[in-house]
């Protein structure tokens, strides 16, 4: 059993797959060839925005996205305290002070509250100004954007969608990727639009970040071309080749989505009442890019990881630590700030295999195993 099952989806589109690789080897433009062109194309359509600019990976677009809206030295970013370091990386590289906030203990995604308050502590501090809010969809949850947007107006910041794992997912019929300012995702293989290697992509509706990070990847490309540099920038331009990869996955992406809520669904109808399961944010529908159980406390949590180890059923721990406790953070200020929600999903996390083609056979073995420890 696999924990995301990679080759499973392969097997199911080799032909298309090797099709178009076969095409991008032919014609020998493989950096963004125009494979690239039509994959931002399609994305554009499929999330509903302006423009959609692929590059090297989600950190990657996050960076571009700090870049345009001008974040750095002085500035504070808000982000949740459960994510992985990428979501705020690139904002503390360009100077930034990274803000952690506590997370909803049903949705695991930021709390407005917790936002808000920290954000009044930064302002009563004086000693940087609240710049932006990075809201991660975290494992395919969407954030609630009302309460969240309601928050960035009234302190007049940036926000920023990460949507690295939550492609696909949609919040009152928006697709994610589509909220806040502008927002980004990550193509990385195990992400449910997943390539072979590294991707990510930005999304806006703003012509001008548009334009900025169309730029800013391309070394600060100006309207001269690549040589013509207006403004120092980065190297962050997505593979032909991982274009090409992603192209037919894209195509059956909507029934994988459905076949992510059917076994959702079953995991979830199986441990209710047993295990605390993610709940969905009210409006929105998930693409589970992980599996999630909460176990009652740590020494639950590890009498049934032994068992799954025993059986071979992998796992994982998304994730051991939340973000305030990462050794590289220990001396941000935390503004009194003491993560309950954050500090006890990471004691008690656990994820189980989890993606497209799933079997019920398979996952009847991972529940019976799980529940086994009960």
């Amino acid at each position: 059993m696999q924990f995301i099952d990679l080759n499973a989806q392969y097997r199911a589109l080799k032909t298309e797959i090797e099709a178009r690789i076969k095409t991008v080897l032919d014609h020998g433009q493989f950096i963004m060839g125009p494979e690239v062109a039509e994959l931002e194309r399609r994305l554009m359509e499929f999330i509903g925005v302006k423009h959609c600019l692929s590059c090297a990976n989600g950190t990657d677009a996050l960076q571009l996205l700090y870049m345009a809206y001008g974040i750095g030295i002085g500035d504070a970013v808000f982000c949740a305290d459960i994510t992985m370091i990428a979501s705020i990386e690139p904002a503390c590289m360009l100077g930034a002070a990274p803000v952690f906030c506590d997370v909803r203990l049903d949705t695991y995604n930021i709390d407005a509250t917790s936002l808000e308050r920290q954000v009044r502590a930064v302002l009563a501090e004086g000693k940087y100004h609240p710049k932006a809010v990075v809201a991660v969809d975290i494992f395919g949850n969407p954030c609630d954007y009302e309460t969240i947007e309601a928050v960035c107006r009234k302190y007049d910041l940036i926000l920023i969608e990460d949507a690295a794992q939550s492609f696909g997912s949609t919040y009152h019929g928006g697709r994610c990727g589509s909220f806040g300012d502008s927002a980004i995702t990550s193509f990385f293989p195990a992400k449910p639009l997943g390539c072979y290697g590294d991707g990510g992509a930005v999304f806006t509706n703003d012509d001008e970040k548009a334009e900025l990070c169309g730029s800013l990847r391309i070394h600060g490309k100006g309207p001269g071309g690549k040589y013509a540099n207006i403004r120092i920038g980065v190297n962050s331009r997505l593979d032909t080749i991982q274009a090409a990869i992603l192209l037919p996955k894209l195509e059956i992406f909507p029934s994988e989505f459905d076949k992510r809520q059917i076994a959702a669904k079953y995991y979830d109808e199986a441990f209710s009442g047993r295990f605390v399961t993610q709940i969905i944010t009210p409006g929105g529908r998930s693409a589970y890019a992980q599996y999630v159980l909460l176990a009652k406390d740590s020494a639950e949590r590890q009498t049934v990881i032994e068992r799954l180890d025993a059986a071979g059923i992998p796992n994982m721990i998304y994730y051991p630590a939340p973000m305030h406790r990462l050794p590289v953070f220990e001396a941000v200020n935390s503004y009194g700030e003491t993560y309950p929600s954050a500090s006890g999903y990471c004691e008690r996390t656990l994820s189980l295999p989890f993606h497209p083609y799933l079997t019920k056979k398979e996952q009847d073995r991972v529940i019976s195993v799980v529940l086994a420890t009960n």
